[in-house]
């Protein structure tokens, strides 16, 4: 499978039960670079579980040493973070990779310049996945055809790769009802019986699971176990005026992810500093990888599955301009 380095709406498949929208700012720590200057860097992001190797680094001082001053703005959702980077509010931006090429097609001038997180590869154990009450007659992906299943955002990476299982174990993913609503609204409308399975991301997952609830299916590893999910991303105008600051935020941000990934226990915790998930669902909810690169042939599956579905409104996403 093709692999590249990244050099770098929410559909994000994770949300957590965040401190509020607003934002926190804080020094990154470490020394300046070594020029002696310090630039202030504003990033747009959701108070998620898949940034938190954006956190670490900033404690670690991995921004610091290259002269950036970290400021997280935090956002209620993806849509406010792209025209966000685009007008300069933020120098950069976290998304999932499906929201940035339906942006692409609609000829928004970003770029992605550094991985955000993938999936964890496996069916038992991942990041998202559909879940149904403990005595619900679903027993598989197929079966979801004809039913009513959340979530998060419509037409984007949820209900695409929701689709997708539906039509490998043999169902009609035309069928599917999907109904758009909050993650942290869905362990209990699921609970509830407003709807027949929800597609959820961490927190959600947990503790609906926690409620009982039973996962027919996990969409991101089995659309593909190498899922690239999301990334960082900036404006065209920022990356041609200038590449260094775009350069060391990319190095930065490659140290936090490698970081992250040899010490989960630290990134778990530090999730702690930005959200407010209780301390039993801390423990139990599964991370996502933060692998340094990101799966090119897995982007390539997930814009193929949105042209099938049509939520590129006919075009076709460019990856290499976006991704490489």
């Amino acid at each position: 499978m093709r692999r590249r380095v990244l050099g770098c709406a929410i559909a994000v498949v994770t949300v957590a039960a965040a401190a509020g929208c607003g934002s926190s700012s804080s020094s990154s720590g470490g020394s300046p670079s070594s020029d002696g200057k310090t630039t202030q860097v504003t990033v747009g992001i959701i108070p998620i579980v898949d940034v938190a190797p954006l956190y670490l680094g900033q404690k670690k001082g991995f921004f610091g040493k290259r002269g950036i001053e970290l400021k997280m703005e935090l956002a209620q959702g993806g849509a406010a973070i792209v025209p966000g980077v685009v007008s300069g509010q933020f120098q950069f931006g976290f998304s999932n990779v499906t929201s940035l090429m339906i942006a692409q097609t609609k000829g928004v001038p970003i770029k992605s310049v550094v991985n955000g997180a993938a999936s964890t590869g496996d069916t038992g154990t991942d990041i998202s996945g559909v879940a149904v009450k403990k005595d619900s007659p679903i027993k598989s992906a197929k079966e979801l055809a004809g039913k009513k299943v959340a979530v998060n955002t419509l037409q984007n990476i949820g209900d695409t790769t929701v689709r997708e299982v539906v039509r490998q174990d043999g169902g009609d993913p035309s069928k599917v009802s999907f109904v758009e609503m909050p993650f942290d609204q869905m362990p209990a409308a699921l609970d509830g019986g407003q709807v027949d399975a929800a597609w959820m991301g961490e927190p959600a997952l947990t503790i609906a699971k926690g409620q009982g609830a039973r996962v027919v299916a996990s969409p991101f590893a089995e659309t593909d176990p190498k899922l690239t999910i999301a990334t960082y991303f900036t404006s065209v105008k920022l990356l041609k005026e200038n590449p260094d600051l775009v350069k060391k935020f990319t190095e930065a941000m490659t140290e936090s992810l490698k970081y992250a990934s040899a010490h989960p226990d630290e990134a778990r915790q530090t999730l702690t500093t930005y959200t407010k998930i209780d301390g039993a669902v801390l423990k139990d909810l599964t991370l996502p990888t933060w692998p340094a690169e990101y799966d090119m042939a897995s982007l390539e599956k997930l814009a193929s599955l949105g042209e099938k579905d049509g939520i590129f409104g006919g075009k076709k996403p460019d990856l290499d301009a976006l991704f490489s």
